[in-house]
């Protein structure tokens, strides 16, 4: 691969958009620790609502798709909002560009907990498969795990993206085929049982008034974290050898076989088990599947399936992460010790400062409290997001961008229903969720982290201020 750097000087241009899919082709493991989750509030209709999520992943990431063409230097969703909220460079503290840096400090919130929720996911696995791992304490195993994967990522990372993209073909084969094989399966074997899914649709004490329509917004604030996450491909834009073809490529591709994995699991593990099964396995409705279809080698092969698919979807987000780190570090947005680069390009101060926060996310030892406060963050870098295409369509001084993928005509329209639809509607369905599920601890937790992003883009403002007018003095001297 050549070792070029891309135009922002940094990140380099080594991959194209096959490496770009691999690496997003975690996204499908995400619906593992939901399944039971979502069939707990709404039976089968759980189905519907991944099918609508990835459908609204569809229209969000038309308008993303667009935006990595218009500003090909940006990484994904943090580096769109930076790039169109760019503010007033004679104002110290534009709010503008607080508004962008904050909607990519909120993605890379939104990305960054994946790494502790996978890490407690393996540790228990392995707890399960082993039996000599049974006296150690849970805490003990979660944070080796955690330890181990965060090592073999950062020195597999190390010398660029290109090789997290070969991991990544190597993984999504370990984990993604099993995954669908698990899940057609029973369709296969004949213990498929259409009634399971017509004869449940929903809990028989539904009904659609303002507190189960507001479980229902909730449960889509957590699907998109899920369904609508493939529009990572996008956040490797400046590291694709031609990002103007790669970048759509790399979304719609990955965007179908989320279609078909998250109706299809879902599908498979409710048809197979019908509810009370899945509830009774809800962490692991994967696992009694495969046991009853595959037999009991089947079942160990699964744990270690979904070890190798965990690791996939840590890397997806420990790559995210760091990168949305580096990208509002360079604009400016945070210190400037989070944008320094290695000499291969990769943005290891980043990738070190999101291992050691994740094992203290791993101290809380609560997979579900840590997606539910995460999922505060998405919401608000999509909403961001999407009101940034809109922005960018209207505003006179992007109007001579060149834009080499174009969402289909009026498509502003779409982003600006899906803007409003994340916030403030599925963010108040997220906080009204978390008070039922976890209290209000997990809501606490978002709004902390979230709030963290102020002091640190202060001093990041006032860092800048400072080398702005170092650099001043010395070519003032240099001229005298």
């Amino acid at each position: 691969m050549s070792n070029e750097k891309s135009e922002n000087g940094g990140l380099q241009r080594t991959i194209d958009w096959k490496q770009g899919l691999a690496i997003a082709l975690g996204v499908p493991v995400l619906i593992l620790p939901s399944i039971g989750y979502f069939a707990n509030y709404v039976w089968a209709f759980a189905i519907i609502i991944w099918a609508l999520s990835v459908f609204q992943g569809f229209m969000q990431n038309f308008a993303y798709g667009e935006l990595a063409t218009m500003f090909p230097k940006a990484s994904g969703l943090p580096g769109y909002a930076q790039s169109v909220f760019t503010g007033n460079a004679s104002n110290r503290y534009d709010l503008s560009k607080l508004l962008g840096g904050f909607s990519a400090w909120s993605y890379w919130f939104a990305w960054n907990p994946v790494l502790a929720i996978y890490s407690i996911l393996i540790g228990s696995y392995l707890k399960g498969l082993l039996p000599a791992l049974a006296g150690v304490p849970d805490l003990t195993i979660y944070l080796v795990s955690g330890a181990v994967v965060f090592i073999l990522l950062i020195l597999v990372n190390y010398r660029g993206l290109a090789g997290g993209a070969k991991l990544g073909y190597i993984l999504a084969v370990l984990s993604l085929a099993p995954l669908i094989i698990i899940a057609l399966a029973p369709f296969v074997t004949g213990h498929f049982e259409l009634n399971n899914i017509t004869g449940a649709w929903l809990p028989a004490d539904w009904s659609w008034d303002i507190q189960h329509i507001l479980i229902l917004l909730g449960l889509f604030a957590m699907a998109q974290w899920s369904a609508c996450a493939w529009e990572t491909a996008a956040i490797y834009g400046p590291e694709y050898k031609q990002p103007k073809s790669d970048v759509p490529k790399a979304l719609f591709i990955c965007g179908a076989i989320c279609l078909v994995t998250f109706i299809l699991v879902q599908a498979a593990c409710t048809g197979a088990l019908g509810i009370e099964g899945i509830l009774s396995e809800p962490v692991s409705p994967m696992l009694p599947i495969a046991q009853m279809t595959l037999g009991t080698i089947g079942g160990s092969l699964t744990i270690f399936m979904l070890i190798a698919a965990m690791i996939l979807i840590i890397q997806t987000a420990f790559l995210g992460a760091s990168r949305a780190m580096y990208s509002m570090a360079e604009e400016g947005n945070l210190p400037g010790f989070f944008g320094k680069m290695n000499a291969y390009g990769t943005p290891v101060n980043s990738m070190i400062v999101i291992a050691l926060l994740n094992m203290g996310f791993i101290c809380l030892g609560t997979p579900a409290a840590i997606v539910a406060a995460s999922a505060i963050g998405y919401v608000c870098a999509n909403g961001i997001s999407l009101l940034a295409y809109v922005k960018a369509k209207i505003d006179p001084k992007f109007s001579k961008l060149e834009r080499p993928f174009k969402a289909p005509g009026g498509w502003r329209h779409v982003a600006l229903f899906f803007g409003f639809f994340n916030l403030p509607l599925c963010l108040i369905g997220i906080i009204y969720l978390n008070s039922l599920e976890v209290g209000w601890t997990s809501t606490i937790v978002g709004f902390v982290v979230l709030a963290l992003y102020l002091p640190l883009w202060y001093y990041s403002q006032n860092e800048n201020r400072t080398t702005l007018e170092k650099d001043d003095s010395l070519s003032s001297e240099s001229t005298i």
